[in-house]
């Protein structure tokens, strides 16, 4: 299944890859909390297939849970 064929996926795909390479880093909660994304791994995956160089760094926040943070290089 191309999950990319579902309008809402593409424009989740579109805001975060913009958000990127503005040169912000994304995490699940930013991703909810601006583009309505529950899936942002899956999101990355997508924008990593199409071809973008997309970096993830593991975080630990204060209450001790791991959460993936994403950046892109900007030239």
């Amino acid at each position: 299944m191309n999950t990319l064929n579902d309008e809402n996926t593409r424009s989740q795909c579109k805001n975060i890859l913009r958000h990127l390479q503005s040169g912000k880093t994304i995490n699940p909660l930013q991703a909810l909390d601006q583009y309505g994304c529950l899936r942002l791994g899956a999101r990355i995956y997508d924008l990593k297939k199409r071809g973008h160089s997309i970096d993830s760094r593991m975080i630990r926040a204060k209450n001790g849970k791991k959460y993936a943070e994403y950046s892109m290089r900007v030239n």
